[in-house]
């Protein structure tokens, strides 16, 4: 239980990076970007290749980030320049990339399993310095020594990273343009009038937002030892599935706190995920199927709650009515009384 408890962390934290790629697009910006589904599987095309042909991997990692901002910037460019549905637009350079990645790759998955990549040097350095054997001692002597994991650089390396973008992330959304980004996204015509330029700042918030797409997608291919051009399916539902879990448990009163919730809502969706496929009639193939049930939960959930505290809200209210009439007309009847009696 516990070595599965501690790799849904380890993969939930990297899949964080790419859920506050989707919460840039749909909650910050109010765009649907289905560019998603590509854009992870670009990172991940291009990272490989790059590792497979002697590349240093943390270096193409980055350059897979890039590659991303890219074709987030050429979605904005659809949608603003080509006055094309935002919808349709994400669509249509989904289906663009499929075709671009088939071509990165040359074929339709990359091993990385006999070669270096960030892990692996990262796992590497752990191991050396003893650090994995320091926290493997710790988990013995609390009980926990049957299922230690192979090593905590990983996971730690990961924390860190994650932390670092989600900062950077918060610090970006309150300067000038972030603030304008965001302003975007709640009125746009409100925001043009005040002589912003729109288009612009839409196609920088999708190009951000599949950076880090494209970012997670080049740790998952490695984290996976492979890359594969239908490892983004549905990658787009599992982004919004975290933002979801995210704001329903933790809120969303301000940005930090948002981005920490979605970052928790990713390493919670894939917690629950693992623990379902534990049950013994269910399948990996089912997978979809879980995720479809998470987010339908996520989201009838609050709303079925909030109507329960309206409900509650309302009878309260009314009861409170009731007895201030009740109240009134006890004064009025005392009165009454009180007016007959002296006469």
């Amino acid at each position: 239980m516990f070595t599965a408890i501690f790799s849904s962390f380890e993969t939930g934290i990297i899949y964080a990076i790419m859920a506050m790629g989707v919460y840039l697009s749909f909650r910050i910006l109010d765009f649907p970007d289905l560019t998603v589904d590509g854009s992870f599987v670009t990172g991940a095309a291009i990272s490989a290749i790059m590792i497979a042909s002697g590349v240093n991997p943390f270096i193409a990692t980055i350059v897979a980030l890039f590659a991303g901002f890219a074709a987030g910037c050429i979605t904005g460019l659809l949608h603003t320049f080509g006055r094309i549905n935002n919808l349709l637009s994400g669509i249509l350079m989904m289906i663009a990339l499929y075709s671009i990645n088939l071509r990165i790759m040359n074929r339709p998955n990359i091993s990385l399993l006999n070669t270096d990549t960030a892990f692996t040097k990262i796992s590497g350095f752990f191991e050396r310095t003893g650090m994995d054997s320091f926290f493997n001692r710790f988990l013995s002597m609390v009980g926990l020594g049957d299922s230690l994991p192979d090593t905590w650089g990983i996971l730690i390396f990961m924390i860190f990273v994650t932390l670092v973008i989600k900062f950077l992330t918060d610090l970006f959304l309150q300067t000038e343009i972030g603030l304008a980004i965001r302003a975007t996204g709640d009125n746009r015509r409100m925001i043009r009038s005040l002589s912003a330029n729109t288009n612009l700042l839409v196609i920088l918030g999708l190009g951000l937002s599949n950076a880090l797409v494209a970012f997670s997608g080049s740790l998952i291919a490695q984290q996976g030892g492979s890359a594969d051009v239908g490892m983004g399916i549905g990658m787009i539902i599992i982004g919004l599935a975290s933002v979801i879990i995210g704001e329903a448990l933790f809120g969303t009163k301000t940005i930090a706190r948002t981005t920490l919730a979605v970052i928790g809502g990713s390493i919670i969706y894939r917690i629950v995920v693992s623990m379902a496929l534990r049950i013994d009639f269910l399948k990996p193939g089912d997978m979809r199927l879980i995720t479809a049930v998470i987010v339908i939960v996520a989201l009838t959930t609050p709303k079925m709650i909030e109507r329960s505290k309206e409900k509650k809200r309302k009878a309260r209210r009314r009861a409170e009515h009731l007895s201030a009439i009740r109240a009134s007309a006890t004064a009025k009847g005392d009165k009454h009384a009180a007016l007959k009696s002296d006469s």
